[in-house]
């Protein structure tokens, strides 16, 4: 009889069923993926593969300010200490973290191909090199240590890596993260940095704070590659409860090509400039191309690709008599140009999967961020206690100087000495044994003095610790310090827009709606129907506006608020514009960086409900390069011999063709290059033949002819000519270009102004100071502003008291550049002039 294999060491065997044990084992495995591979932990968004790699190149010392090193050197470190899978699984997942299209804010920075929007692979590990970005460096290994989070062994315990991350940002919400584990998943999108450390700082000033008003905070996910967000119920049913549908649209416009051999045929042509998220371009060209193929897509005539490193540029050119909107309502139907994104909020908590709303994700990340603190405080405060103990010791040993070099002559060994340093001194241990170690230099006066200045900033930093540890709100201010400082390094402005279309153009987005086709079918057809009777606007704004009127007026206000209202509203005050706009026109929008914008007329919302800065309506404008839009315009009809000019604030002049402005693109265009601590101050169009009058502060006036001679047409990558020379605190208050013979009016800030006949200004040069044209009777007075007064009647003059002055023209009388004007309004004690307006 064979015998059994003592398996259990006892020589017993226990009988167990088998479907006990498969269910048994396959619960161990699945959580075994769902915790060690699949599922991000909420605390700080990463998975344990990125956080391993982050961990290990921050072992590696390849910060943002160190040089770049190969990946495959990163990949050999994750594999060989923390991560013993596969190498291709690694690199990955390290690619992913470098790719600006996948994630909003790339936690590492890469030289070399690391793929595309088009689903181009990355070039192999040993071509590509890496290093932290600033983000991660400061945002998640900051403080690193085992007194701030705790360390585990590695898979053979010759390592410890860190539990977590300590993480100053929630970068779960911040970059996304999807993952399919076993019966499980997740799939959260990218949000924006700054509405989300405005929301955490909601929620620690109100921690019941109502999910509406968070949910205004933090409007809906930012995704990197742009595109819209059509409606948002889809995005509050996931915020409420961790679980939605998100329906998502790229960036389209309509534009009239010139096509053919001499480019004497005009096409229509949808240009798209942004795609839904995770949408591969190429393919979704490909499938395009094949439902034309295939009779499925009618009206298109021809599929272009003129993407380029300035961003995406799609073209869809269309047959002739072919309706637009209903090929774009098409495209959105049977193509990925909408899809949605099925948000699925589900996260370790404690090590066990969690389906978290958006409020339960911030709060566990703020309960995770207070915890960090105080562990790294409380570190902090026993190192600074036990340095403050030392240097006590130290201090008293200088204090007793005498009776230390004593002990240490008669002594018989360092033991010995010790002994007598605590019984005679009282002091501690640690106290005796810092002594004993401090060399003979600390003996000097000065380091007396740096000791004592050391002990009395340690208590201070002591008391500040223990204040921070025994008082909470105290660590809140720390902690809502630590994110708006973060905020104003990495914040930057929202790139996906979200747009509610109105009722006749609604695509509804309920889950019911979205489980099937069918539904949102019909109503695409139904919509196609409306649309034969009155073009429908290809986006409807940022804002939740209803749809804009055939004869809706678009008002510009002097400091670049806009809105549209309805022919017998009351319109907006202080206007620079006022005029009927078709809803599809394109507005060019130039900002003191020197870059110019399109914004499509129906984006703006109407007056009904509020009006907003022209800067808030531009996604891709960095806010913090830019204070001002400088000029908003529309291009005209005839753009042949149709220019612009440019002028800086260090006063460099330039003048570019209108017909550079045709294409342009959300992510902007340069219209000038600027040096260090200039920016753009004028922008006004201008013909050959015309003249430009640039005013200063100073009271002068320079006329230039606008001639290829004199102020040349350049290309958009020069700097421009020295227009003129401004004098110590001088500062530019006005440019206009004008016909020969009309005239200006210019304005003081003490209320003094005269017309001027621009005729009796003399045609200078390049460079020239110009002619004294406004002389002024006080030190504190000075020009504020310059005028056309052609078919104007009266001028407004708002002053620094808040208030608004009317100036009929026909009263200021014409004068010749001598003398100081007449005095137009009474202006109260101290009270100056600080816009005019026409």
């Amino acid at each position: 009889m064979t015998r059994q294999l003592n398996i259990l060491g006892t020589g017993k065997i226990i009988p167990t069923a088998l479907h006990i044990e498969m269910q048994r084992s396959y619960l161990e495995y699945a959580m075994s993926v769902i915790v060690g591979r699949a599922l991000p932990d909420v605390r700080d968004g990463l998975k344990p593969v990125h956080r391993r790699i982050l961990y290990a190149m921050y072992e590696l010392g390849l910060t943002p300010d160190r040089p770049f090193r190969k990946c495959a050197r990163v990949v050999g470190d994750v594999l060989g200490k923390y991560h013993p899978h596969g190498d291709q699984a690694v690199y990955d997942a390290l690619v992913r973290m470098v790719q600006n299209f996948s994630s909003r804010y790339p936690l590492l920075s890469g030289h070399g191909n690391f793929g595309s929007v088009d689903n181009d692979p990355p070039a192999a590990m040993r071509y590509t090199e890496t290093r932290l970005a600033a983000i991660a460096d400061r945002g998640l290994l900051k403080d690193i240590s085992d007194s701030t989070v705790d360390f585990s062994k590695n898979f053979d315990n010759s390592q410890q890596e860190p539990v977590v991350l300590p993480a100053q940002l929630p970068i779960l919400l911040l970059n996304g993260c999807t993952g399919i584990a076993v019966g499980m998943a997740t799939s959260i999108p990218p949000h924006n940095l700054g509405e989300l450390v405005d929301g955490l700082i909601a929620l620690i000033d109100n921690p019941d704070v109502s999910d509406e008003k968070l949910w205004k905070i933090i409007p809906g996910p930012d995704f990197p590659t742009g595109g819209q967000i059509i409606n948002t119920n889809g995005v509050k049913e996931a915020y409420a409860t961790g679980r939605g549908i998100i329906p998502i649209r790229g960036v389209t416009r309509i534009e009239t090509l010139n096509v053919g051999r001499r480019r004497r045929k005009e096409r229509t042509a949808i240009i798209v400039t942004e795609l839904p998220y995770q949408v591969n371009k190429s393919s979704w060209i490909e499938k395009m191309a094949s439902l034309v193929n295939q009779g499925n897509l009618e009206d298109i005539a021809d599929i272009r690709d003129e993407s380029d490193r300035t961003g995406m540029r799609v073209v869809i050119e269309l047959k002739r008599d072919a309706n637009s909107n209903t090929v774009l309502k098409r495209l959105y139907r049977k193509t990925a140009l909408q899809s949605n994104f099925g948000m699925i909020s589900l996260a370790l908590v404690d090590n066990k999967p969690c389906q978290l709303s958006l409020r339960q994700l911030l709060e566990e990340f703020l309960k995770f961020r207070e915890q960090t603190l105080k562990r790294k405080y409380s570190y902090e405060l026993k190192e600074a206690q036990n340095r403050v103990d030392l240097s006590k010791g130290l201090l008293i040993a200088l204090d007793n100087l005498d009776q230390v070099i004593d002990i240490l002559r008669n002594a018989a060994d360092g033991t010995t000495a010790k002994f007598k340093f605590k019984k005679e001194l009282e002091i501690s241990d640690a106290q005796a044994n810092a002594i004993l170690a401090m060399p003979m230099r600390r003996l000097t006066g000065l380091e007396k003095q740096k000791l004592q200045a050391e002990y009395h900033k340690l208590q201070t930093r002591i008391n500040e610790l223990q204040t921070l540890l025994n008082d909470r709100n105290e660590l809140l201010k720390t902690l809502k310090k630590d994110l708006r400082s973060l905020k104003r390094n990495f914040g930057d402005p929202r790139r996906t827009k979200i747009v509610t279309l109105p009722r006749d153009t609604k695509a509804q987005s309920t889950k019911s709606e979205l489980k099937t086709k069918s539904s949102f079918s019909k109503q695409e057809n139904n919509l196609e129907k409306k649309s034969q009777s009155s073009e429908l606007p290809q986006t409807l704004g940022f804002f939740s506006c209803q749809k804009p009127p055939e004869d809706a007026i678009l008002e510009i206000t002097h400091n670049s608020e806009v809105a549209w209202r309805s022919p017998g509203n009351k319109g907006l005050e202080h206007l620079v514009y006022s005029a009927t706009i078709g809803r599809q026109t394109k507005l060019i929008v130039i900002t003191d960086a020197s870059k110019a914008y399109p914004l499509t007329v129906s984006e703006i919302p109407p007056v009904t409900i509020q009006s907003v800065s022209l800067l808030s309506l531009l996604v891709k404008v960095k806010q913090k390069d830019v204070n001002r839009v400088i000029y908003s315009g529309f291009l005209p009809q005839n753009l042949e011999n149709q220019d612009l000019l440019l002028l800086t604030k260090l006063g460099r002049i330039k003048r570019i063709a209108m017909s550079q402005l045709t294409r342009l693109t959300n992510r902007g265009l340069m219209l000038v290059k600027l040096k260090d601590g200039d920016y753009l101050d004028y922008a006004c169009p201008t013909q050959e033949g015309q003249a430009v009058v640039i005013a200063t502060s100073g009271g002068r006036v320079l006329r230039l002819s606008v001639t290829n001679g004199m102020i040349g047409v350049m290309g958009r990558n020069t700097q421009g000519n020295q227009a003129l020379t401004l004098r110590y605190g001088e500062t530019l208050v006005g440019c206009v270009t004008l016909n020969m013979e009309e005239d200006i009016l210019l304005i003081s800030s003490l209320g003094y102004g005269k017309r001027l006949s621009s005729k009796d200004i003399r045609v200078g040069k390049l460079g020239d100071i110009g002619h004294q044209c406004l002389q002024f009777k006080s030190k504190t007075d000075g020009l504020r502003g310059m005028i056309l007064t052609k078919d104007k009647e009266e001028i407004t003059l708002l002053t620094d008291y808040n208030r608004s002055l009317v100036v009929p023209i026909s009263s200021i009388p014409f004068l010749g550049k001598d003398g100081t004007g007449d005095r137009l309004v009474k202006l109260q004690s101290e009270e100056t002039i600080i816009t005019v307006l026409n």
